[in-house]
Order: C-alpha cells, then structure tokens, then sequence
C-alpha cells in the first residue's frame, strides 16, 4: 500500500476519535471524499492498525446509530426559523 495513504488512514482515525466526529466531518476536514474516508477506515485502518481499527469503529457506529436524532434536530430547528 501506499505510505501516504497509510498516513492518512491513521492520521483520519486518531482525529475521528478525539474528535468524536462524523465521516462527513472528517471527509471535510481532511479535504477528501467520504467515500474515502470509509475506504481508509474500512479496508486500510484494519490492515495497518487493528486497535486502532475497533476504536474508530465504536465512534462511527455509534454516530451511525444517532443520525437519525441529528437529523430530525436540523429539521426541527429550520422549520422554527431558528
């Protein structure tokens, strides 16, 4: 694999973790694509760092699992102007 790649695996991981963030968050910050955030998180994190790897799953899981409460929020708070 690609050594900058691999860097950028780990490197969006810790920042994920620390951050609590969401892939969409991180695909921002980090100037990429969601799509490769899954990817280095999925396929790469796991070949490089498995610790790593089940850590930064817990996160995106649970923000998975609470994305449908973020969502309605947003919705919520546009329809009242806020």
């Amino acid at each position: 694999m690609n050594a900058s790649m691999d860097e950028r695996a780990v490197e969006l991981a810790r920042w994920i973790i620390e951050n609590n963030a969401t892939v969409r968050s991180a695909a921002e910050r980090f100037g990429v694509s969601k799509s490769t955030v899954h990817k280095d998180m999925q396929d790469r994190l796991r070949d490089i760092d498995l610790l790593l790897y089940e850590k930064v799953r817990l996160v995106l899981d649970k923000n998975k699992a609470e994305r449908h409460l973020r969502g309605g929020d947003v919705t919520r708070r546009k329809y009242k102007g806020e």
